[in-house]
């Protein structure tokens, strides 16, 4: 790659403003996961998530020779921006992460429960009788 200066003011703005805009969805998030009430993230709706993959393919093609190139307010701007983003977005992903270890607990512990319930009882006969296997609770692949 060339170490030309490359020139693109607007697209610097673009991303810094998709960025705020994700940020404050994030923190409103981080917001309803810590109350308690997933089902009011504001990450679930369609505009956001567009937003979302629109802010992914801008920050895929981006070269960073734009940044350096850009006027110093600007470029300070971008970073700081950045560096937000990217503290908001770990914070959002260890509550989502929270949340579903303890949903996923939840399951298996409620699984376990109705397995020991339905657990047949041992007869002291002279041949024990052979235990069906538990259905068990459906565990998640951690790749999702």
């Amino acid at each position: 790659m060339s170490q030309t200066a490359l020139q693109d003011d607007p697209k610097l703005e673009r991303l810094i403003a998709m960025a705020e805009r994700l940020i404050v969805a994030l923190e409103k998030d981080i917001v309803a996961l810590k109350s308690g009430a997933p089902g009011q993230m504001v990450s679930l709706d369609p505009e956001i998530q567009k937003l979302t993959a629109l802010y992914g393919r801008e920050a895929q093609n981006f070269d960073i020779r734009l940044a350096k190139s850009a006027p110093a307010p600007l470029r300070l701007r971008f970073v700081a921006i950045t560096a937000k983003f990217r503290e908001v977005l770990q914070m959002h992903t260890r509550l989502l992460t929270r949340v579903k270890n303890a949903s996923e607990g939840m399951i298996q512990a409620i699984a376990r429960e109705v397995e020991r319930i339905n657990a047949p009882t041992r007869t002291y006969g002279p041949r024990p009788t052979a235990q069906p296997k538990p259905a068990g609770a459906m565990l998640f692949n951690k790749v999702i």
